[in-house]
């Protein structure tokens, strides 16, 4: 059993920063890929941002320049830096990861349970 816990989000003003925490526990042998899907209200979940186990990043478009995606291993935790936010950042974050379970090689996939942004104007 694999389980990631987001911490870190909240309340921000239009223009500042939040920095978002996912940690995995459990019997986890390695970690591939891990990302970051934000869903609002009404609106479908969809992809933040996404880091692979060599550093390789992918961003929306509607975040690139503004949001950096970045890992830990050692600590098993992935991180989202979010600048220059905006009202409609305001959702739902979640943190996603996949790879391989210790013990078993069985392959994993888990998800967060979810942290709130909201962004006023």
């Amino acid at each position: 059993q694999v389980q990631l816990v987001e911490s870190g989000g909240g309340l921000a003003q239009a223009g500042g920063s939040l920095r978002l925490s996912c940690a995995g526990s459990g019997s986890i042998f390695s970690i591939n890929a891990m990302g970051w899907y934000r869903q609002a209200p009404g609106k479908s979940r969809e992809l933040v941002a996404v880091i692979t186990s060599d550093g390789s990043t992918n961003y929306a478009d509607s975040v690139k320049g503004r949001f950096t995606i970045s890992r830990n291993n050692a600590k098993m935790t992935v991180y989202l830096q979010m600048n220059s936010l905006k009202p409609e950042d305001s959702a739902v974050y979640y943190c996603a990861a996949d790879g391989i379970e210790g013990g078993t090689n069985n392959r994993w996939n888990s998800w967060g349970q979810g942290t709130q942004v909201t962004v006023s104007s």
